[in-house]
């Protein structure tokens, strides 16, 4: 019978590496030719995640325990290695040591991801299979900034002569910030507010909330696929947030599961 641990372990990997990956695409694309360095850097760490990718290719949900343990280890260390690039570029872009086309706060956005995908895999290390209940609310935050990033993200970037799709990530960007907000109240009433009714209502509210965002991902990464709309988005980022925000869905149905267990 598969490990739950083990299943999960390669679940994260086979999603995040993909997405750590694609960060270092995103910044590569965004520096300026005079970034040579940082370019290289961000190759560098490409070539990592794609190798990470072929080693998960040989493990399986039936693979050996520990030696998914190790492999964690070792995705970690490039995780963690990662968050520090992306924070040394952070670094450098407030105090105006250099200027390209990734916002801060894109660059403080995938600098999180990373952090969260480093501590998932140190906690399943731990046998910390899902989140405990009381870290529900948290890591909710978590996501809720995430997605109220993303439509910050595609209203900014987006042609201004699009006026609809702008209006509607704007839209969005409010909803997702009063969502974040409201997790953020609920959190500091914890853990009082951990009680089965209250979470219950605040993970359909979020569900409902993500759904609709993720269908206006879906229908913005086919319009700029058949270059139907104007705007600077690449297609691979257009796909990249649809996928966190399906990501963020399954992770809300599993803490659902987990609720009604109790």
């Amino acid at each position: 019978m598969a490990n739950p641990i083990v299943a999960r372990s390669l679940d994260e990997i086979r999603f995040w590496s993909r997405i750590m990956k694609e960060h270092a695409l995103f910044l590569s694309l965004g520096f300026t030719y005079e970034q040579s360095q940082l370019i290289d850097e961000a190759r560098q760490f490409i070539s990592l995640f794609e190798r990470i990718e072929e080693r998960l290719a040989t493990f399986t949900v039936n693979s050996d325990l520990r030696q998914v343990q190790a492999f964690n280890s070792e995705v970690y260390q490039a995780a963690a290695a990662i968050w520090s690039y992306k924070r040394k570029v952070l670094g450098l872009t407030l105090n105006c040591q250099i200027r390209h086309n990734n916002y801060p706060l894109l660059v403080d956005h995938i600098s999180r991801e990373a952090a969260y995908f480093a501590n998932r895999l140190k906690d399943l290390n731990e046998g910390k299979l899902a989140p405990e209940q009381d870290t529900v609310i948290q890591e909710n935050v978590f996501f809720l900034k995430i997605m109220a990033d993303h439509a910050k993200f595609i209203g900014h970037l987006l042609d201004p002569s699009e006026r609809k799709l702008v209006e509607q990530a704007r839209e969005f960007s409010y909803d997702f910030d009063q969502l974040m907000f409201q997790a953020v109240d609920l959190d500091s009433m914890s853990p009082q507010s951990e009680t089965k009714p209250i979470l219950s209502q605040f993970l359909n509210q979020n569900k409902v909330s993500v759904a609709s965002l993720r269908d206006f991902k879906k229908t913005a990464r086919e319009l700029i696929e058949a270059c139907r709309i104007k705007s600077n988005i690449h297609p691979l980022l257009a796909d990249h947030t649809f996928r966190e925000a399906e990501r963020f869905l399954e992770i809300i149905d599993l803490f659902e599961a987990n609720l009604q267990k109790n």
